[in-house]
């Protein structure tokens, strides 16, 4: 154990889909790198920008998600070197937080030799979370329809068609999710309740079957997208219009402030490209866009002997992998 070395790629994911508020998720094509090893005092490597400004000392969430695993385990490794490299920006809606959990969980796990299952793992990290939709996306790969009651998750995984793509649309500006659950109402109607049901169960099933025309009406929402819309101006036109310009649907990708579209890969997508950023930039607000395909795996796990591989800063590693 103590020779070991452990190299995890963590997909990013987008949740709710629109409607699917806390139980749909969909891994996508971004990513995250996790290394760990044991060592004789505890210290971390971030690279990319988004990771500045993370503490490097026990504090670290890596640091204190992996604990966590060991003691589950019964083990005790209290010094760790930690690197990590995130394509994925913080707090806009790609789920950054989970691929960091998930990430260290896997990292952890495999590192002592996998005593844990994946479902143990999928349950402590939709404790961490509060919600199964993006680490069960990230575990998982694919398509995820989640539940969780407070003590259990469950989830049934769904492969997405393979002409199903996504472009998202990022503005230059963060969007905590604490501060995007506040705009949310304590209660709802039970009409808007209904719809939203029906158009989960829609989107699922139109989801399930490759049925990529429904997805217009499926990926409606009252639940939460009304309330975050004046926090992302432009967004309340886009959802209303980006069909018209070549959208299967469009959605709020998780708190935001990200916008995703659903594509047709086989259609033209630049137009829609366009209207995306005209419409942002008709509100002041600079924007990025990708097109980020379906992933349909979990993390990817490499454990190497330190006695025989050299170590490769993380960066020199992964280079080529790297988006952003």
């Amino acid at each position: 154990m103590n020779n070991r070395r452990v190299i995890v790629k963590i997909p990013a994911s987008t949740a709710n889909l629109g409607p699917g508020f806390d139980t749909l998720g969909m891994a996508l094509s971004l990513y995250a790198w996790v290394e760990m090893c044991i060592s004789d005092q505890t210290e971390f490597q971030f690279y990319g920008d988004h990771m500045k400004g993370l503490p490097k000392d026990k504090s670290n969430l890596l640091y204190k998600v992996a604990q966590l695993v060991f003691k589950e385990a019964g083990v005790e490794v209290p010094e760790l070197s930690i690197s990590m490299h995130s394509d994925i920006p913080l707090t806009r809606g790609l789920g950054s937080s989970a691929t960091a959990i998930v990430g260290a969980l896997v990292a952890a796990n495999a590192l002592i030799g996998s005593p844990l299952t994946n479902d143990k793992l999928f349950q402590m990290a939709t404790t961490l979370e509060g919600h199964p939709d993006n680490v069960g996306a990230s575990l998982f790969g694919g398509i995820i329809v989640s539940a969780w009651d407070g003590e259990r998750a469950d989830y049934i995984r769904i492969e997405p068609h393979e002409s199903l793509t996504t472009l998202v649309a990022i503005p230059a500006f963060q969007l905590s999710t604490e501060k995007a659950r506040h705009a949310l109402p304590s209660q709802v109607s039970m009409a808007d309740a209904v719809f939203n049901v029906s158009r989960s169960s829609l989107l699922v099933a139109a989801l399930a079957g490759g049925e990529l025309g429904m997805i217009r009406h499926a990926m409606k929402d009252r639940l939460h997208q009304p309330y975050r819309a004046a926090l992302i101006p432009g967004m309340s036109a886009i959802l209303e219009s980006a069909v018209e310009h070549g959208a299967l649907g469009v959605a709020l990708s998780g708190a935001g402030p990200t916008l995703i579209a659903f594509v047709d890969d086989r259609t033209n997508g630049k137009p829609l490209e366009q209207f995306l950023l005209d419409m942002l930039k008709q509100e002041g607000i600079e924007a990025k866009t990708l097109w980020l395909s379906p992933c349909v795996n979990g993390p990817q796990v490499t454990v190497e002997d330190i006695l025989k591989q050299p170590a490769i800063p993380l960066p020199d590693r992964i280079k080529g992998e790297m988006k952003l």
